[in-house]
């Protein structure tokens, strides 16, 4: 009785510890779950909290794309640089006047005017030439043209000259001749910087004829400038009653010393030599011969 009563006592001990067993283990469990599922909620609300964050960062890298998307037209699409430089539209006056006396002591004004008005593509010249001797009327040309750049350094130009010479006659009677020509030709930078203005010229009486002008400036210092300069005009054919030799009309060499007062304001010193080839003789004129000589004077240019 006794060991039955001593084996009773311990199944029920071990019953009692066992089941105290289970009971921890199932705790454990449940609180390893809810353990489980806090850490999970953690890890969802940390992945929120991301979420959000990181959501302005998508939008503002969203935004900064933006501009590439907008400027992809102009990208795909040749710029036109003209918009930026040559579109405007400028205006620029010359205005030349020089007295000038040759071996002989006779004086002589010639004046130019020059204006200019458009842009670097497309301008509008208007040019004018008059010379006026001692004891003899002036005589004077007036060109109108239109000038196209037609590329880096040149402009094509074309459009009409009026003429208006006087020619000395026998007994001292003088006369007047006007002539319209048409002109075609070259405005431009040569080689070495020489500026360059080169006609053709097509009139009544099959009047043809060329011009030359060209021109460089060299610096002695930022004010006081040298000019070398050549000017020429060949008379190719001209039936007109009036009409001049055929070949080289009129030559002009010289060196200009300016000194710029400013930009708008130049006094400048002229020598040239010069050369003329006289008036062909026809029914209304008698030949002349040709003049050759050393010219100098002064002049004042101004530009506005």
């Amino acid at each position: 009785m006794h060991i039955i009563k001593h084996f009773s006592q311990s199944v029920l001990a071990g019953s009692v510890f066992l089941a105290s067993t289970l009971v921890m283990a199932h705790e454990g469990h449940h609180r390893m779950a809810e353990s489980a599922d806090a850490s999970m909620n953690g890890v969802q609300e940390a992945v929120s909290s991301a979420t959000q964050i990181l959501k302005p960062t998508t939008h503002s890298i969203s935004q900064v794309e933006q501009p590439s998307t907008v400027m992809s037209p102009v990208l795909n699409h040749p710029h036109d640089h003209r918009k930026e430089h040559g579109a405007q539209v400028y205006s620029m006056t010359t205005l030349d006047n020089k007295w000038l006396f040759d071996e002989h002591g006779t004086g002589a004004l010639k004046s130019k005017l020059e204006t200019r008005i458009g842009t670097d593509e497309n301008k509008i010249f208007i040019k004018a030439h008059i010379n006026k001797s001692e004891s003899v009327d002036a005589e004077y040309d007036v060109k109108a043209l239109y000038s196209r750049n037609i590329s880096d350094f040149w402009d094509a130009q074309s459009g009409l000259r009026y003429r208006y010479e006087k020619t000395a006659l026998e007994q001292g009677h003088n006369d007047t001749e006007e002539q319209l020509d048409a002109v075609f030709g070259l405005h431009g930078m040569a080689q070495y910087f020489f500026e360059t203005d080169a006609y053709l010229y097509l009139g009544q009486d099959d009047y043809v004829a060329l011009s030359l002008e060209t021109e460089r400036d060299v610096l002695v210092t930022q004010k006081l400038i040298l000019k070398p300069y050549l000017e020429m005009d060949v008379v190719v054919n001209d039936d007109s009653k009036y009409a001049q030799k055929a070949g080289l009309g009129h030559a002009s060499f010289g060196l200009e010393t300016r000194y710029e007062i400013n930009k708008k304001v130049m006094p400048y010193l002229d020598i040239a030599y010069e050369y003329s080839k006289g008036q062909d003789e026809t029914t209304w004129q008698s030949a002349s011969s040709s003049e050759q000589g050393w010219v100098y004077g002064a002049g004042l240019r101004i530009k506005f």
